[in-house]
C-alpha cells in the first residue's frame, strides 16, 4: 500500500459519481470536443503556411507528421493512465492516495518527456533514413526536429495535467488547455514561418519553435488550473510516497493505452503504401478524404476521452450500474453521429471534394472514399469508446489486443485480398472491415467486463456517506 502522505486532499471528490449520466456525458463530451478541433487545428494551419515556402519543406513536413503524431499519442497513453488511476482513487473516496498519485503522474509525464525527447534528439537521422527520407530532405527535418524535440517534455507536461484534470471530470479546464497552445500556434506560426507585420519569417524552423512556446504556455495554463483543483500540484506528497504500487499501477494502464493510440497512424500508413501503387491521384483524394474525416470524427475522439473519468470514478466507487449506463449511451451516439455522418459524408462527396481539389480523378477516389469507408465511423467510435472504458477500469491489455486485431486480424489482411481485383476501392473496404470488427469486439468486451464481470451495483462505504 502507498504510504499516507499529507492530508492536502481529504475534500477531493468523485463528482462524477452522482447526479444524470447523459449530463455528464455532455458535460464532459462538449468541452473535449473544442479541445480535439482545436489541436487537430495545428496541423492543418502549420501544413499551410509551410506550404508557402517550398515543395521540399512541404515534404519534410509530410514526413515528420507521422513521427510527430506516433509520439503524441505515446503522450497520450500517459494521460490516460494518470486518468485512471486519479478516478478509480476518488471513486473509492480515497482523496490522499488520489492526491499522491496524480503529483506522482505529473512528476512521470516530465521524466518520460525527457527521456523521449533526448532519445528523439539523437536517434532522428537515423530515424527518417530508416523512412526512406531522402538526403536533400534531412537538413530541413533536423532543423525542425532538434527543437522540437528539445521541448517535447512541455507537451508531456500538458499530458500530465490533462490526466490529472480528466480524473477529477474537469473537461472544460482540459480544453482551456487545449485551446492555449492552439491559439499559440495560430498566433506565432504566419510570424515564425514566413513573416508578418514587419517579422521576418524563420522558415520551417519557426514551425518548431511556435509549436514549443504553444506547448509552453499550454503547461503554464495546466499547472494553473491543476492549482485550481481539490488535487493541487504539491510535490511533497512524493517524499513519502511508495513509488512502487502508483507507478506499477500507472504503467499498466499507460503502456498499452500508448501503442493502442500509435497502432491507428501505423495501420494508416501502411494502407497510404497501399493506395500509392493505384496511382498519385488515389493518394491525393485519399488524403484529402482523410483529413475531412478527420474533422467528422471530432465528437467520437472527444467522448473516447470523456468517458474514462465518467466509468472510471462510477467504478471504483462500485456503481457498475452507472458505468454500464454510461457505456450504453455513450455506444448509442456513436451509433447515431457515425450513421448520420456516413449519410451525409456519402452522399455529398464529390461535392465535397470541389473544396479540396477541381481535378476530377482525385475528386472522383475522394468521393469513392467516403461511399465506402463513411459507414464504418460508426463502429470506429464504438471502438474507441471502448478502449476509453477498458483503460479506465484497469484491463488496457484487452484495449490494446482489440486495437491490434483490428489492424492486423481485419485491415491489413482484407486490404492485401482485395487490393489486386478492387484496386483503391479493396483497400477503402479494408478500412471498413476494420471498424466493423472493432464495433464487434469493443461492444463484447466491455459488455463481459461491464455486465459479466460486475454485474451488481454495491457502492463504496465513502460514497454511501457522501449521499446520506
Amino acid at each position: 500500500m502507498e504510504d499516507v502522505g499529507k492530508t492536502t486532499a481529504k475534500t477531493a471528490s468523485a463528482k462524477l459519481t452522482h447526479g444524470g449520466i447523459v449530463g455528464h456525458l455532455v458535460g464532459q463530451t462538449l468541452p473535449a470536443i473544442v479541445g480535439v478541433a482545436a489541436i487537430m487545428s495545428i496541423g492543418l494551419v502549420d501544413a499551410y503556411f509551410i506550404g508557402q515556402l517550398s515543395a521540399d519543406a512541404l515534404a519534410a513536413i509530410s514526413f515528420i507528421f507521422p513521427i510527430s503524431v506516433a509520439l503524441t499519442s505515446l503522450g497520450v497513453g500517459v494521460m490516460v493512465g494518470i486518468n485512471s488511476v486519479v478516478s478509480r482513487a476518488l471513486g473509492e473516496g480515497d482523496g490522499e492516495r488520489a492526491a499522491r498519485r496524480a503529483n506522482l503522474g505529473v512528476a512521470f509525464a516530465i521524466v518520460v518527456g525527457l527521456a523521449m525527447g533526448l532519445a528523439l534528439y539523437a536517434l532522428s537521422d537515423p530515424l527518417f533514413r530508416l523512412m526512406n527520407a531522402p538526403e536533400n530532405l534531412l537538413p530541413l527535418i533536423r532543423t525542425y526536429m532538434q527543437p522540437f524535440a528539445l521541448g517535447f517534455p512541455l507537451l508531456l507536461a500538458i499530458m500530465g495535467f490533462n490526466g490529472v484534470l480528466r480524473g477529477q471530470g474537469e473537461a472544460r479546464k482540459t480544453s482551456y488547455v487545449s485551446l492555449t497552445y492552439a491559439a499559440a500556434n495560430w498566433v506565432l506560426d504566419p510570424l515564425l514561418i514566413t513573416g508578418a507585420f514587419g517579422v521576418e519569417g524563420l522558415g520551417i524552423v519557426g514551425a518548431a519553435y511556435a509549436t514549443i512556446i504553444g506547448w509552453g504556455c499550454g503547461a503554464v495554463m495546466g499547472f494553473v488550473l491543476v492549482k485550481r483543483t481539490e488535487l493541487p500540484l504539491d510535490f511533497d506528497h512524493l517524499r513519502q510516497a511508495n513509488f512502487v504500487e502508483p507507478i506499477v499501477a500507472l504503467v499498466r494502464v499507460a503502456a498499452p493505452a500508448a501503442f493502442s493510440n500509435a497502432i491507428n497512424p501505423i495501420g494508416l500508413s501502411i494502407l497510404t503504401a497501399l493506395i500509392a501503387s493505384a496511382g498519385q491521384d488515389a493518394v491525393a483524394g485519399f488524403g484529402a478524404a482523410g483529413r475531412l474525416q478527420s474533422f467528422a470524427t471530432v465528437p467520437l475522439l472527444a467522448l473516447s476521452g470523456a468517458i474514462g473519468s465518467i466509468v472510471g470514478q462510477n467504478w471504483g466507487a462500485r456503481e457498475y450500474g452507472r458505468a454500464r449506463k454510461a457505456a450504453m449511451y455513450a455506444g448509442l451516439f456513436c451509433v447515431g453521429w457515425g450513421l448520420a455522418t456516413a449519410i451525409v459524408l456519402s452522399s455529398a462527396g464529390e461535392w465535397l471534394a470541389q473544396l479540396f481539389t477541381d481535378k476530377p480523378a482525385v475528386i472522383e477516389e475522394f468521393a469513392l472514399y467516403l461511399e465506402i469507408a463513411a459507414w464504418g465511423y460508426a463502429g470506429f467510435g464504438i471502438l474507441i469508446v471502448a478502449n476509453g472504458i477498458l483503460n479506465a477500469i484497469d484491463k488496457a491489455a484487452f484495449a490494446l489486443g482489440q486495437s491490434l486485431a483490428r489492424v492486423f486480424l481485419a485491415m491489413l489482411p482484407v486490404a492485401w485480398l482485395l487490393q489486386d481485383s478492387w484496386g483503391s476501392a479493396g483497400v477503402y473496404t479494408a478500412e471498413l472491415a476494420a471498424n466493423a470488427l472493432g464495433a464487434v469486439t469493443g461492444s463484447a468486451l466491455v459488455w463481459w467486463v461491464l455486465k459479466a464481470r460486475a454485474p451488481d451495483s454495491a457502492p463504496s462505504k465513502s460514497v454511501r456517506s457522501r449521499a446520506a
